[in-house]
């Protein structure tokens, strides 16, 4: 190998290493919310923790946030794995009374690999005795119904969100932390989310995630369990 072509080689993986440390770095994308963190004066009543759903919630209904000083923290594709991660800078340090955890979709699809539903639940379970060991409220969600995820084709979660729901449901029942059951609301014959409540799309209603009519039936929900 000629002496410039080597040091070509080099540097290009030296780029690569750069690179893949970058994104182990910001694998849990600490960045998505830290200049809103910081701009937050007074502390929101209660923080939305979760992924694309989550994420989503505060487009669709933006007044359901600005009106009661809630605070969206959700990342669309995330697992429960990178919300761990980021729950002391996206949830802890903005001092709310109360979390609202909605996860554990993204874990049933593999977005980040295989993972153990045990796994995925105990994520949860540790996010709320994080919550909890700093006078945060803890309220944890179901999964909403899915039968089938768009980006996984080959795949029906429908029995492992019930599995996991019913998971989440014992826990919080054992531990005194309120659950929040948008999954038998939202369900239909199929096990799958009822046509009305999901977003709107070219090929039909999403499978997944919920549209306006979705988000202000869950609103309705989780502000029962929020009085």
């Amino acid at each position: 190998m000629k002496k410039n072509s080597k040091k070509v080689f080099l540097f290009g993986i030296f780029l690569l290493f750069a690179c893949l440390s970058s994104n182990a770095q910001n694998w849990a994308n600490f960045k998505r919310y830290a200049d809103a963190n910081i701009l937050i004066d007074t502390p929101p009543k209660v923080v939305f923790m979760g992924d694309s759903i989550t994420d989503a919630w505060v487009n669709f209904c933006p007044e359901f946030f600005l009106e009661n000083n809630f605070a969206g923290r959700g990342i669309s594709g995330q697992v429960t794995s990178q919300m761990l991660l980021r729950f002391q800078r996206d949830v802890v340090s903005l001092h709310p009374k109360k979390v609202v955890i909605l996860a554990g979709i993204n874990d049933i699809a593999e977005n980040q690999g295989p993972i153990d539903l045990k796994d995925t639940f105990l994520n949860i379970c540790s996010m709320a005795d994080i919550a909890k060991a700093n006078g945060i409220e803890p309220i944890i969600c179901s999964l909403l119904p899915a039968n089938k995820l768009p980006w996984r084709k080959n795949r029906n979660p429908s029995d492992k969100v019930i599995e996991l729901n019913k998971m989440l449901s014992d826990y919080a029942k054992k531990n005194n932390i309120k659950f929040v059951d948008y999954y038998s609301a939202m369900v239909d014959e199929n096990q799958g989310l009822a046509g009305k409540y999901g977003r709107p799309d070219k090929n039909g209603p999403d499978a997944v995630h919920p549209g306006r009519d979705g988000y202000l039936l869950m609103q309705r929900i989780v502000l029962e369990a929020l009085k």
